[in-house]
C-alpha cells in the first residue's frame, strides 16, 4: 500500500497511517482509493483486531479530492470519477462495518474528502490547535460533498443543523467544530489525543454507526415533518438571496440532503452522485476551482513574489488616520505588527485608533478575542502628530486624500525622518506611482500599497511597482501583506493601476445607464442578478461621489499637463448633476439612495426626474452583460499595456478586490469560459449598441482566431 500503512500498536489495536510518499500532503485519488480498499482487506482479515487509530504522517490529515481531476470532469470521463467516488464510499462503509471502534486522530487540517473519511469513523478526536480547520467546503468550489459527507452529516446533526454547514461550506476551528458536534474531543497534545483514543477503543469493543442501528431516527425529524417542512419550503429562496441565483451548488446540496434524509444511507449515497456529476461537469465549478484554488494558492505560495532576500517589516507608520489609515492600522496591529498612526493632530490620530477599539470590542463581545488579547492589539497602535515618531519605522504608508500636492508634501516630510533602508508606500488608488515618486529623493524606496475598504474585511492588497521601485523593497511589502493574512498581487505602474481602473468602468457604466434613462432599480437588479455583491449606484454612494470627483479632476489635470486630450465620458453629466445637488453619498446622508433615520436605505425616487432624463427600456441581458463585459474588456487592455503581470492576478484581483462575481472565475476566466470567439462577438454587438468602450481589442480578436485562452504557464488552470 503506497499511500497508507498499517502499524500494530499492541493489544489488538492498529494504526492506519496516511502517508503519501514524496508529497507534502495526502490526497484522495485513484491510487489512494485502491490502497484504502486493500487496507480494509487486511483489517477485515485480522482475527484479533480490537480497534483502529486512523492517523496521518503529514501536517494535514487528508487534503481531500484531487482537484486537478475534478476540474477536468466531462462527458468522456464522468463515469471514471463516479467509479472513484463509489470505491471510496464503499471503503468507508467497510470501515463502519468492521464492528470495531475506529478513531480519526486529527492532528492536522481535514477538509472536504478528508473530513468525509473522518465522518465514517466511530469518533473524531482533534488537537486543540486553532490553526487547524475542519469541514466540508466543497460548495465554495461549485461542488457538493459527494464522498458521503452530505449523507453522514445530515444523519449526525439533523437537517436543521447540517444544512448551514453544507450549503455555506463553513470551515471551522477545532473549538467551533467541537461545539457544532462534528468532533468528540479536543486535546492539548498528540500524546494526550492518542492516549484518549486508545482508552476509548478499550472501553468500546463493539461499535456500530448510529444509522446502522435498529430504530435509528433522524435527529430533528424527517423532511416532511411539521417542524422541518416550513423551513425546507423557504430554503431555496433563502439560498437564492445569498447566491443571486448564480451558484448551482448550494441548491444541489439542499436537494441531496433533503432527498437523502428520507431513504437509507446507501440510497442517499447514490443521490449524492446524481447531483454531483452535473456540478462537476459545469462551467461554474471549473471557474471556481481555477480561481479560488489553483490561482489563489499559487499567489499565496509566492509564485509572483518579487525576487530578492527581504528583511521582515516589524514596525509600520501610517500617515492619515481616516477610514483607510485606521483600517490599515488595525490590519497590522491585529497581526502583531507595531504601528505609529499619525495625523494633523493628536485628536485626529486618536479618532483613527478608536476604529480599532470598536473592532476589538465587537470581537470581544462575540468571544473571538479575550480582554488581554484586545488590550495587546490596541497597545501596538501608537498615535501621534509628530513626524519624528516615524523615524524607527521599517515602512511608512501614506494614506491621505487623492491630491498630488498633498501626497508630495507628506512624502517629503516622511523621507526627511525615515531611517536608511526604510520604505515609503502610497495607498493611492489611482495616481501613477512613478510620478508620485518624483517628490522624494530616493524613488527606489517608494512604491504603491493599495488596500481596499473596509480593510478588515477585504482580502486583497495591490502592490504597485514604480519604474524605480527596488525589487527587494517590493518583496518586503509582499511578505508583510501575507503576514497580514491578505492575498497580494503585484502590478506595474499606470493610472488607476489594475483594480481602480477596472472598478472605474463598473461605476461609470452605472452612470452611463442612468444618463440613458434606464431605471435605477433595473440597474441595481441587473448587477445583483449578474452576481455582483453591490450595484454600481450603491457602491458609488459608499465610496462617495466626492472621491469620484477628486479622482476625475486629478486625472483631467494630469492629462492637460501632459498635453493629452480630455475626453468626456458617458455618465459625467450625471456625476456633475449629483454633485450640484449635494447628493454625494451615504456619508452625506443622500446620494443615489435615501438614508432615512432608523430605516433601510432606498433608491431616491426622484433620481431620473432630477437628471431631467426620460425613462427608457433596455434588455436585462444587455444590462448584465454591460457590467460584466466592460470590466473584462478593460482588463484585456490593461494586460496588453503590461500593467498586469499574470492572468491569476487579474482573476483573483477582480474577485477579491472588486467584487467581480465569483461564479465567473474572474475577469479573464469569464472570457475563457464564455468562449473567446463568442465573447468577442457579443462585445461587438454591445459596442454597436452602447459605444466604443465595448470594442474588443485587437489582441482579443487574435486570441479568438487562434483559440488560445488566457492562462499562466506556471499555474495549473482549468480553461475547458
Amino acid at each position: 500500500m503506497k499511500t497508507l500503512r498499517i502499524e500494530p500498536q499492541g493489544h489488538g489495536i492498529v494504526s492506519v497511517i496516511l502517508d503519501r510518499p514524496n508529497e507534502a500532503y495526502n490526497l484522495i485519488d485513484v491510487t489512494f482509493a485502491e490502497d484504502l480498499a486493500r487496507c480494509l482487506d487486511e483489517l477485515e482479515a485480522m482475527p484479533d483486531l480490537q480497534g483502529v487509530l486512523l492517523r496521518s504522517a503529514k501536517k494535514t490529515f487528508l487534503a481531500g479530492g484531487d482537484l486537478k481531476l475534478l476540474s477536468q470532469v466531462n462527458d468522456a470521463n464522468g463515469q471514471d470519477v463516479l467509479d472513484l467516488l463509489t470505491s471510496f464510499k464503499h471503503s468507508q462503509r467497510r470501515l463502519e462495518h468492521l464492528h470495531k471502534p475506529v478513531v480519526a486522530c486529527l492532528t492536522g487540517t481535514a477538509l472536504g474528502g478528508g473530513f468525509e473519511l473522518a465522518l465514517a469513523c466511530s469518533r473524531r478526536f482533534a488537537l486543540a490547535d486553532e490553526s487547524l480547520r475542519f469541514g466540508l467546503p466543497e460548495v465554495s468550489l461549485g461542488l457538493l460533498p459527494a464522498a458521503g459527507g452530505v449523507s453522514r452529516l445530515v444523519r449526525m446533526l439533523g437537517l436543521e443543523a447540517a444544512l448551514p454547514l453544507l450549503t455555506e461550506g463553513k470551515v471551522l476551528t477545532p473549538k467551533a467544530a467541537d461545539a457544532q458536534g462534528l468532533l468528540d474531543g479536543c486535546f492539548a497534545s498528540e500524546d494526550e489525543l492518542l492516549g484518549a483514543a486508545t482508552a476509548w477503543i478499550a472501553e468500546h469493543p463493539e461499535v456500530l454507526a448510529p444509522w446502522d442501528q435498529k430504530g435509528f431516527k433522524l435527529p430533528g425529524g424527517l423532511p416532511n415533518s411539521p417542524r422541518l417542512a416550513p423551513m425546507l419550503s423557504v430554503a431555496p429562496a433563502m439560498i437564492r438571496q445569498k447566491t443571486h441565483g448564480c451558484l448551482p451548488a448550494p441548491v444541489a446540496v439542499l436537494a441531496a440532503a433533503a432527498e437523502g434524509a428520507s431513504v437509507d444511507i446507501e440510497a442517499s449515497f447514490r443521490i449524492e452522485n446524481r447531483y454531483f456529476l452535473p456540478l462537476a461537469k459545469g462551467g461554474v465549478a471549473k471557474n471556481l476551482i481555477n480561481s479560488l484554488f489553483f490561482q489563489k494558492n499559487a499567489l499565496q505560495s509566492g509564485v509572483n513574489r518579487p525576487e530578492g532576500e527581504a528583511e521582515p517589516i516589524h514596525k509600520v507608520g501610517i500617515v492619515g488616520a481616516g477610514m483607510m489609515g485606521a483600517g490599515i492600522a488595525w490590519a497590522c496591529a491585529s497581526k502583531g505588527v507595531e504601528v505609529v498612526l499619525l495625523d494633523v493632530s493628536q485628536e485626529r490620530a486618536e479618532q483613527g485608533k478608536a476604529y480599532s477599539t470598536r473592532l476589538v470590542e465587537q470581537r470581544m463581545a462575540k468571544g473571538r478575542l479575550s480582554e488581554a488579547e484586545g488590550e495587546e492589539i490596541l497597545g501596538r497602535i501608537h498615535t501621534t502628530d509628530d513626524y519624528q515618531a516615524l523615524a524607527d519605522c521599517d515602512l511608512v504608508v501614506e494614506a491621505v486624500f487623492e491630491n498630488r500636492a498633498l501626497k508630495a508634501e507628506v512624502s517629503q516630510k516622511v523621507m526627511a525622518v525615515l531611517k536608511p533602508g526604510a520604505l515609503l508606500a502610497s495607498n493611492t488608488s489611482t495616481l501613477p506611482i512613478s510620478s508620485l515618486a518624483e517628490a522624494v529623493p530616493e524613488p527606489s524606496r517608494f512604491f504603491g500599497l493599495h488596500f481596499f475598504s473596509p480593510v478588515e474585511k477585504m482580502p486583497l492588497v495591490e502592490i504597485i511597482r514604480g519604474k524605480d521601485s527596488d525589487e527587494a523593497g517590493l518583496a518586503r511589502a509582499y511578505d508583510l501583506v501575507q503576514r497580514l493574512g491578505k492575498t497580494p498581487i503585484v502590478v506595474n505602474d499606470g493610472r488607476g493601476f489594475f483594480t481602480s481602473r477596472v472598478f472605474g468602468t463598473y461605476t461609470y457604466e452605472g452612470l452611463a445607464m442612468l444618463a440613458e434613462g434606464i431605471a435605477p432599480a433595473k440597474i441595481e437588479n441587473a448587477a445583483w442578478l449578474a452576481g455582483f455583491p453591490v450595484g454600481p449606484l450603491a457602491v458609488m454612494d459608499e465610496v462617495s461621489l466626492t472621491l469620484l470627483q477628486q479622482v476625475r479632476d486629478q486625472t483631467r489635470a494630469d492629462q492637460q499637463a501632459e498635453g493629452q486630450e480630455v475626453v468626456e465620458r458617458p455618465g459625467d453629466r450625471v456625476l456633475d448633476r449629483m454633485l450640484a445637488l449635494q447628493r454625494t453619498g451615504r456619508s452625506a446622508g443622500a446620494g443615489f439612495y435615501d438614508y432615512p433615520e432608523g430605516a433601510k436605505k432606498r433608491l431616491w425616487p426622484g433620481l431620473l426626474e432630477a437628471l431631467e432624463q426620460a425613462p427608457v427600456e433596455a434588455p436585462l441581458a444587455d444590462l448584465k452583460d454591460r457590467l460584466l463585459y466592460v470590466q473584462a474588456l478593460e482588463t484585456v487592455r490593461i494586460l496588453d499595456e503590461g500593467v498586469l503581470n499574470s492572468v491569476a492576478e487579474a482573476d483573483i484581483g477582480s474577485i477579491f478586490g472588486l467584487g467581480y462575481p465569483a461564479w465567473t472565475g474572474g475577469v479573464l476566466q469569464f472570457i475563457n469560459q464564455s468562449g473567446l470567439s463568442a465573447f468577442a462577438a457579443r462585445a461587438q454587438i454591445l459596442a454597436e449598441r452602447y459605444g466604443s468602450r465595448f470594442e474588443p481589442p485587437a489582441s482579443l480578436i487574435k486570441r479568438a482566431a487562434s483559440g488560445e485562452p488566457f492562462k499562466d504557464k506556471n499555474i495549473m488552470e482549468s480553461n475547458s
